[in-house]
């Protein structure tokens, strides 16, 4: 039992990476305060419930993530990582203080939540592939696998205690309270990384510059069947499945006609899943498409099972499935694409990645937003739950057609 905790925490046997670990997670409560009280504000103060809104706010946050990706891999293969981190995490402080001052000054209106939602997008574009590819730096090849799941544990983790406290304070200071101390948190990972020891970084080849840089990426993933079966599963389940704020919001505040407090409380009942999801993923050695098809099966289940949920702790418990299964899947895909690209094209299928996951937000959260609205909370879950099996189903056909058994990574 010993060596098994050993070796679900022997990422964090790099300095580097515990200093980087440490300052994450308060800037991820931070993170996730905000999108709770994103959420809120959008949903009963700068409307009147409408699903439509908050599902534009989803999708302007996630847009430049396609806008941008003939940038962002470019710039994480090419430029130092580290550098480039802190620049655009102190960016995204920067915007969560904008936000808590025009709220708190009273003067927010749903304009100002989109314009500040897309160029806090633009930084979280260019900020994930760099963020990603950065932790192989931080730990090298052989313990990635475990610093992917560690990350995730960091990320939500923070979601137990995030939503939570965006909830109390909602309701005891007001909503702009939580956007200042989400600006606030970034202070922690730029203060980590400004003492990392720059000799333990293990670093990767870079590229060289071209005038295809993108293109080549392209080129690389379109010769690889599995990369390409990867971001297929991704692009269902990111554009119809991912869909939380969303899923949770209609559901608490149109369903269940819950308080802030108990709105907060879903996301950190969800937390409880992704943190299993995340510890397991970390215990574990190797990845293969075949547990990413679990992982979307299961995922399908969670959504089916919420959206036919009776009461609000019948759904609370779904949010746990759904929680689990969704980061396992999530982290498999990142480990599987990671350890399986050359070095130098890292950053470049990473940020494909990243804008074939999220990037479809923008297609489905307003369709998701606009189901909620006119069908009701339950049958945008049963959308998610049909991007689940069908994810499932594309790995189950590719693993079917393949005549060697896919490398488990």
């Amino acid at each position: 039992m010993k060596d098994r905790v050993s070796g679900t925490f022997r990422s964090l046997s790099s300095f580097n990476f515990r200093l980087w670990t440490a300052g994450s997670l308060v800037s991820n409560v931070g993170t996730w305060m905000q999108r709770v009280a994103q959420d809120w504000l959008v949903l009963t103060q700068l409307t009147r419930h409408d699903a439509s809104a908050l599902g534009i706010v989803v999708g302007l946050q996630f847009a430049p993530q396609l806008l941008l990706l003939p940038w962002t891999g470019l710039a994480a293969d090419r430029l130092n990582q580290r550098k480039l981190l802190m620049l655009t995490q102190a960016a995204m402080g920067v915007l969560a203080l904008i936000l808590g001052v025009l709220t708190i000054a009273g003067v927010i209106q749903l304009w100002h939540v989109y314009v500040l939602a897309f160029l806090s997008g633009s930084a979280a574009a260019l900020d994930a592939p760099v963020r990603q590819t950065f932790v192989a730096e931080m730990v090298g090849d052989a313990d990635l696998p475990n610093a992917v799941a560690l990350n995730s544990t960091s990320f939500n983790a923070a979601q137990m205690i995030g939503p939570a406290v965006a909830g109390l304070l909602i309701a005891s200071v007001g909503i702009g309270w939580a956007f200042l101390l989400n600006g606030l948190s970034f202070a922690a990972v730029l203060i980590s990384m400004s003492f990392f020891r720059l000799s333990e970084l293990h670093k990767s080849a870079r590229a060289h510059p071209t005038t295809s840089g993108f293109l080549e990426g392209l080129r690389y993933v379109w010769r690889r069947p599995d990369l390409r079966a990867i971001l297929i599963m991704l692009f269902l389940i990111g554009t119809f499945g991912m869909n939380f704020p969303i899923f949770i919001s209609t559901m608490a505040v149109n369903v269940f006609h819950s308080d802030a407090r108990a709105f907060g409380l879903l996301s950190s009942i969800m937390a409880v899943g992704t943190v299993s999801g995340a510890l397991f993923a970390a215990s574990q050695k190797k990845q293969s498409l075949a547990s990413l098809m679990a992982g979307a099966g299961v995922f399908g289940l969670g959504c089916t099972l919420a959206a036919l949920a009776p009461g609000y702790w019948w759904f609370s418990a779904t949010l746990i499935i759904i929680g689990a299964a969704g980061l396992t899947f999530a982290n498999g895909t990142n480990s599987i694409m990671q350890l399986s690209t050359e070095p130098a094209m890292r950053g470049r299928v990473m940020a494909l990645r990243v804008a074939i996951a999220f990037g479809g937000t923008p297609i489905g959260a307003p369709i998701i937003g606009w189901v909620a609205n006119h069908f009701g909370p339950r049958w945008s879950l049963g959308i998610g739950a049909v991007s689940g099996f069908a994810a499932a189903l594309v790995a189950l056909l590719f693993l079917a057609r393949r005549k060697e058994p896919l490398l488990a990574l």
